[in-house]
Formats: structure tokens, C-alpha cells, sequence
């Protein structure tokens, strides 16, 4: 259930890291650590389709 539940649509779009819950299932989402999903969302932001496609990249290309 989202913390805002005016915001349905879009809360569950967006990583937020300050609920634990929310970046354990995000990571794993993911298929990467919380440090790793902290440290995407400092570079590209809270959208969780932005996390998506930095995920899949190669290394070493942003």
C-alpha cells in the first residue's frame, strides 16, 4: 500500500529510500543490493523506469 494513498498511481513509481521496505523490494525488483539501488537513485533520480534502464546497461556506460 503506498504511504500517500492519494497518490496511487505514481508512488508506486518512484524509489523512495527513506522506507526500508521499500528498498529491500526495489532491490530486489532489481536484482541488485539496497547499496547498489542507493547509489543508483543518487545518479538518475527516484523514477523506477530510469533504475530499469540503468540496470540493463552494460558497465562502464551511463
Amino acid at each position: 500500500m503506498p504511504d500517500d494513498t492519494s497518490k496511487t498511481g505514481s508512488d508506486r513509481k518512484l524509489v523512495s529510500l527513506e522506507q526500508d521496505y521499500e528498498v529491500r523490494d526495489w532491490a530486489k525488483g532489481l536484482g541488485c543490493t539496497p547499496e547498489q539501488l542507493r547509489d543508483a537513485v543518487k545518479a538518475v533520480g527516484t523514477s523506477g523506469a530510469t533504475r530499469r534502464r540503468r540496470r540493463r546497461r552494460p558497465r562502464g556506460r551511463r
